[in-house]
């Protein structure tokens, strides 16, 4: 379980809510406190569109999260739902991440028992993002329950291929998230790169993509950088945290984020790449400043 409050249990509510330099430099540019004296007035460098999960911060109302995220650079804010978006339109910000279609994790694509409220629901979801002028829209394999890997895929399939016709129609792409079955997820069947890339595969559609979390993959498979560069061409947002804990994504942890966020932009990706930690610290918009910080390479 995250430390606080559990994803699923806030994307629940959200929708029942809406329908290479040397070793030792390296380390000193990535510390907490470097990235802090940094100065606010310092522009990010646009080579990484930064985003920010609501959820995580969920104990600051909307507006100030946005009027905080603005001041850092952020340009969207990740798994927020149309009752929320007049609030990102006002505040000039996207929403990169849409939901409020899944009907929460464990049930989802993989068993044809939930097609047809997946069904119904993406189908009145898609043209609601299009209209927004949004364009990515969440969905999730579900928790295995027995079904090996290649039932899962072609039930992912069937059902997908029921919506995808629609979502092409309106530009919209529906991003499956890989998340981890180890600590945070049990049973979930897209739990590694390689089965989301062969869904992929399988549905031959550029308006279906992954949604790769580099928190989950270094849980589940590692080899962060190098599984990126294979399979670029099939992922469509990106998430972050610390691992372990999820939680702040500074020297306390094991991932090195400048590393990986040069060799997201080195493959060419265009979109967002928002944070997904839980902060731990007293200071939370702080710790989100030095994420982005951290990111901006």
């Amino acid at each position: 379980m995250e430390k606080g409050q559990s994803r699923r249990t806030a994307i629940k509510n959200i929708v029942a809510g809406t329908l290479a330099l040397g070793a030792s430099a390296a380390l000193s540019s990535f510390t907490a406190d470097n990235a802090e004296n940094i100065e606010e007035t310092n522009a990010l460098k646009g080579n990484i569109n930064h985003a920010v999960c609501r959820w995580c911060f969920s104990k600051l109302d909307l507006d100030t999260l946005c009027v905080e995220a603005k001041k850092i650079g952020i340009k969207a804010i990740d798994l927020v739902g149309p009752k929320d978006w007049p609030t990102l339109k006002k505040h000039g910000l996207d929403s990169s991440m849409c939901n409020g279609a899944e009907i929460n994790l464990v049930d989802g694509f993989n068993d044809p028992a939930f097609h047809a409220t997946l069904i119904k629901n993406y189908t009145e979801m898609i043209p609601l993002v299009a209209a927004a002028g949004y364009k990515n829209l969440i969905c999730f394999s579900g928790n295995r329950r027995g079904k090996d890997d290649e039932t899962g895929l072609k039930n992912c399939v069937e059902g997908l291929k029921k919506i995808l016709p629609l979502a092409e129609k309106h530009k919209v792409v529906l991003v499956m998230e890989l998340l981890n079955s180890k600590v945070n997820h049990k049973d979930y069947q897209c739990d590694r790169t390689s089965w989301g890339a062969e869904l992929a595969k399988r549905l031959g559609s550029e308006n279906f993509k992954l949604l790769y979390d580099i928190y989950h993959m270094q849980i589940d498979e590692g080899d962060v950088i190098h599984t990126i560069k294979e399979n670029h061409q099939y992922i469509g947002h990106y998430h972050t945290a610390g691992v372990p804990g999820r939680n702040e994504i500074d020297d306390t942890q094991e991932l090195y984020y400048p590393a990986i966020m040069r060799a997201i932009h080195a493959t060419g990706f265009k979109g967002y790449v928002a944070q997904e930690f839980i902060p731990l610290k007293d200071d939370k918009i702080q710790s989100l400043k030095t994420a982005v910080k951290i990111c901006d390479i």
